[in-house]
């Protein structure tokens, strides 16, 4: 590999760990608040970026790229909430809470997807960039959204680091996470801090739909890979640690951009597993998470 190569290589690491951060981030929210996984967490993403393109777009209702992005991030907060007490919450004290999640989280996903072809239609769509033209990062040209994307994950997921760990209403999703049944008796309303942590986590996955469907394109199921990647990264990184999980997604990121170089597209999934499975058997915590 020449210079231009390896700038290249890191480059595409950095975009697509920027994407899989803000993805892993979310999921691993859910997880160290709710304990559960949701697998309807690509759908948001999904929802995310065709909100944009519909109200943004001028296929659409043409209002532009950022009004676009600024609404489908508070409908999707308001669509988190609204799945958080619909699907979720009516088996909150069940027993099998981790199985009944699974199922009604992967139907859940299921139903979101089907009603998106309902009402987009199977055609592909595409995002307009926020910023257009071009820019050059390690000497290697790039689309200036894509250096947006480089800048904003990272200070979103450290926004978001800070308010939970310094906020009142983080510290309390925090405090549930860790007991729920202390939290309770210290009087904190546990169904009102679940909702929350839900609903950011569906913001984030709508922010990274839209800034997946501005440089790619946008479809009924845009999120499923992002889904299967942001699950490597958040067990890789350290499930229930955020910064864990970001760790993991830019590792993940620069792993599959060599792997893509090396070995090619096709191979590139199965070594990203063998290396998740390879790192559990090593430490079963994850990478940067706690033992």
């Amino acid at each position: 590999m020449n210079g231009s190569e390896i700038s290249s290589v890191l480059v595409s690491g950095l975009l697509l760990g920027s994407i899989y951060a803000l993805m892993g981030s979310g999921l691993s929210l859910v997880w160290t608040t709710l304990g559960i996984f949701n697998f309807a967490h690509g759908a948001f993403m999904m929802l995310g970026a065709y909100v944009a393109w519909t109200i943004g777009s001028g296929e659409a209702w043409g209002l532009g790229p950022t009004l676009g992005a600024t609404a489908a991030a508070a409908a999707l907060a308001g669509l988190g909430c609204l799945f958080e007490v619909l699907v979720l919450r009516p088996f909150y004290r069940r027993k099998n809470l981790a199985m009944l999640t699974v199922i009604t989280t992967l139907s859940g996903m299921i139903f979101l997807e089907n009603s998106a072809l309902i009402a987009w239609g199977p055609r592909i769509k595409q995002l307009s960039p926020l910023i257009p033209g071009t820019v050059h990062l390690l000497g290697v040209a790039i689309a200036a959204q894509e250096m947006l994307i480089l800048i904003v994950s990272p200070v979103l997921i450290l926004l978001v680091w800070l308010w939970l760990s310094y906020s009142q209403t983080g510290r309390a999703i925090r405090a549930v996470a860790q007991n729920q049944d202390s939290a309770q008796l210290l009087g904190m309303n546990v169904s009102a801090l679940y909702m929350t942590a839900f609903a950011l986590s569906a913001v984030l996955a709508s922010i990274a739909g839209i800034l997946l469907g501005s440089i790619r394109f946008v479809s009924p199921t845009m999120g499923d890979e992002p889904l299967t990647k942001a699950l490597v990264v958040a067990i890789f990184g350290g499930l229930g640690s955020v910064l864990g999980t970001v760790g993991g997604a830019y590792a993940i990121g620069l792993l599959e951009a060599v792997s893509n170089y090396f070995v090619g597209l096709y191979w590139t999934p199965a070594l990203l597993f063998v290396v998740m499975i390879a790192t559990l058997m090593v430490r079963p915590s994850g990478l940067f998470g706690r033992s």
